[in-house]
């Protein structure tokens, strides 16, 4: 067995954080170093899109706390790893060996074939993309959101807090299809239309018009136009494993693992960019959640102190949430747009209650709109 003396955890994020302290908490006292591509100090990311972006918390207010002992590398690309060498190299040509590898680096976001070179076009990922937002939308100006996701939706749902025209744009046929199905979908799309939303669903992007390097308008694929002064893309992302290409350490949606997060030897995968065949789920799943980039990485700094002979698999049940308006929506398990969905306590007409959802005869995932302690009641395999 390889002695660990340095672990390296390329990605500054909430996962990278988390698994270099779990390191720390779990006895490793040899050298460990963190690398990151933003100059700030790793930090929340969920606040971002609303009390950040609404201008109700500053940027100290999301950085994650540190307990020290971890060298940070910080404002520092990762450009690429040879897994044989045990190196990770820095843009600029640095080499850092390694006996121990957790690769955190999370997500980038998708982008429109065209149009984000024109002013007033935004994605929405890092601290200074909400901030570069935030100054944006106090000049009042009208919004339209590309994608109806969790980002999608808070961001409309932020925008009109402030009062701002805005129209929501989506293929699917609701807000949130993908993740919680049409029916509840469909409450999502009320909630948003009832505080003045105007919804596009059902609807793609042809392109974004613009005139003297601004954008101008939305031109969605039926012909029409929406005026707009700031546009916002919330159209997904991808895992972030570009630099990872051509080393063997296999990619694909994500660094490709195993049910103990290992990707390679010696090396491990938490967070966003983490794709592990799911031990109750019975197939391949990557979580894009913020209680998976904690848990995740406490697993995977476990599972690499461990060693292989040690390791155990990683099996979560997954939880994630979504706040818009005065609604907060919480997730557990499976909500997949296949399932039957059947609401088991409360009432929908007062938007507090609790849906389940089931496949296969059993109960595969749960709902909860403004109803955290009761959904705590309803366990999901």
């Amino acid at each position: 067995m390889t002695t660990l003396d340095h672990i390296v955890v390329v990605g500054a994020s909430a996962a990278g954080l988390t698994a270099a302290e779990t390191l720390r908490r779990e006895g490793f006292a040899g050298r460990l170093t963190m690398v990151g591509d933003e100059l700030r100090p790793p930090y929340d990311r969920p606040p971002l899109s609303k009390r950040v972006l609404a201008g109700d918390w500053e940027p100290d207010k999301v950085v994650l706390p540190q307990s020290g002992g971890i060298r940070a590398e910080l404002g520092r690309r990762a450009t690429g790893v040879d897994p044989v060498a045990r190196t990770v190299t820095l843009d600029g040509g640095e080499r850092l060996s390694y006996d121990g590898l957790i690769v955190a680096t999370g997500l980038r976001p998708r982008r429109l074939p065209a149009g984000h070179d024109l002013a007033g076009v935004h994605v929405l990922r890092t601290l200074d993309d909400a901030l570069a937002l935030r100054a944006r939308l106090s000049a009042g100006p009208r919004v339209v959101v590309i994608g109806a996701g969790f980002l999608g939706s808070e961001t409309a749902a932020t925008a009109r807090g402030l009062g701002l025209d805005v129209t929501l744009v989506d293929i699917a046929a609701t807000p949130l299809a993908a993740q919680v199905g049409p029916y509840m979908g469909e409450m999502v799309a009320e909630l948003h239309r009832d505080h003045g939303v105007r919804l596009r669903m059902g609807r793609g992007v042809s392109r974004l018009v613009g005139a003297d390097g601004r954008v101008r308008a939305v031109l969605l694929d039926d012909g029409t136009r929406l005026d707009a002064d700031v546009v916002v893309v919330a159209i997904g992302s991808v895992p972030a494993v570009d630099w990872l290409a051509g080393s063997g350490i296999p990619v694909g949606d994500g660094v490709l693992c195993d049910a103990t997060c290992r990707a390679a030897p010696g090396v491990y995968a938490a967070g966003d960019v983490a794709n592990w065949p799911h031990p109750v789920a019975g197939r391949r799943v990557r979580l894009e959640q913020r209680t998976n980039a904690t848990q995740m990485a406490i697993a995977a700094a476990r599972n690499l102190l461990a060693g292989p002979g040690g390791a155990v698999p990683y099996a979560p049940v997954p939880f994630g949430w979504t706040d818009q308006y005065d609604a907060k929506i919480q997730l557990r398990g499976w909500c997949s747009a296949d399932a039957d969905v059947d609401v088991v306590e409360g009432d929908v007409r007062e938007r507090k209650f609790v849906a389940l959802y089931r496949a296969g005869g059993r109960v595969v995932g749960a709902l909860g709109w403004n109803s955290a302690r009761a959904l705590r009641a309803y366990p999901v395999s």
